[in-house]
């Protein structure tokens, strides 16, 4: 079966979508895009530095729009799809939950709504690479901090205060490295619960269909057979941990074979290259791996089965 993953916040680098404008229609499509959110997708995405696309306001409809763009040019229908925290956006478009316009709204209004939340208190988040996963756990309850990102096994993201995560370098798991992430706040904890309000309260009316596709949820890797129950997990995921270790899991049992991220592609591949020995996976950062990308979905078994949760 071949997966789609979309990435998240912090996968965005400056330019990464200038090739993507060579090819017929994308220009396009992005300009209406940019109409759709207010924002100037195509210079972020184009001429924009690191600072500017940093912006959790500009960088996740920026990474919506980028996945859903690659997903159209790409043209494959996958058997599953996922998103890592705003990528799930971008997942529910891909699986017919919710259009592409909408998806581009909510992440407009998501990003704007967190980093309004992320203003109140001085956050942040920083990876912790290795150690034993018990006493990494232990030292981040230790010093009050959330593991906001489960990606897989020897790879935990902390997030809290800033005095928390500092107390965190002084005092590490033994064995593990620590890496500050650039981004504006502790995403996925307490800190961000006042933009779950906001998403609670714009969600009710946005239309919203069953999958055509099998889509997980990042809250615990499970396969959502309904709509509704997909866009109000959106909504509290916000506040809650992502367990992206547990969508491996599910691709695991679901019997995938193949995988492709979508721009600005890399760090979901590379997780699964060593968390997934087996899957094939293509990093889908430029065009010139169209051809690659699709040759992987030709010889990925489709699989149209869809499971209720």
């Amino acid at each position: 079966m071949l997966a789609i993953t979309a990435p998240g916040q912090g996968a965005q680098t400056p330019g990464f979508l200038e090739a993507w404008l060579e090819l017929p229609g994308v220009t396009e499509r992005l300009t209406w895009w940019s109409a759709v959110t207010g924002l100037d997708l195509i210079r972020y995405g184009t001429t924009a530095d690191a600072e500017e696309i940093r912006d959790t306001a500009v960088a996740q409809p920026l990474l919506v729009g980028a996945a859903l763009i690659a997903y159209e040019v790409l043209g494959v229908k996958p058997g599953l799809v996922a998103g890592h925290s705003v990528g799930e956006l971008a997942a529910a478009a891909m699986a017919g939950v919710i259009s592409p316009e909408a998806a581009l709204v909510l992440a407009r209004e998501r990003g704007r709504a967190m980093a309004e939340a992320a203003a109140v208190t001085e956050t942040g988040m920083t990876a912790v690479l290795g150690g034993d996963p018990d006493e990494v756990q232990t030292v981040l309850k230790e010093h009050g901090l959330t593991p906001a990102n489960m990606n897989a096994a020897g790879q935990v993201v902390a997030a809290g205060t800033l005095e928390q995560l500092a107390a965190l370098k002084d005092r590490p798991p033994s064995g593990a490295r620590l890496r500050s992430l650039q981004v504006a706040g502790a995403f996925h904890t307490v800190h961000m619960e006042p933009a779950v309000d906001t998403l609670r309260r714009i969600t009710p009316g946005m239309p919203v269909a069953d999958p055509g596709i099998q889509v997980l949820s990042n809250r615990d890797g499970a396969v959502v057979g309904r709509g509704g129950d997909f866009v109000a997990r959106l909504a509290e995921q916000v506040s809650t941990p992502v367990r992206w270790d547990s969508c491996m899991e599910t691709m695991t049992d679901l019997g995938v074979t193949a995988i492709i991220e979508l721009p600005p592609a890399g760090t979901l591949a590379g997780i699964a290259r060593r968390a997934l020995p087996g899957v094939e996976v293509v990093a889908l950062k430029t065009p010139d791996k169209l051809d690659q990308a699709r040759a992987v979905a030709d010889a990925s078994p489709s699989d149209d089965t869809l499971e209720n949760a």
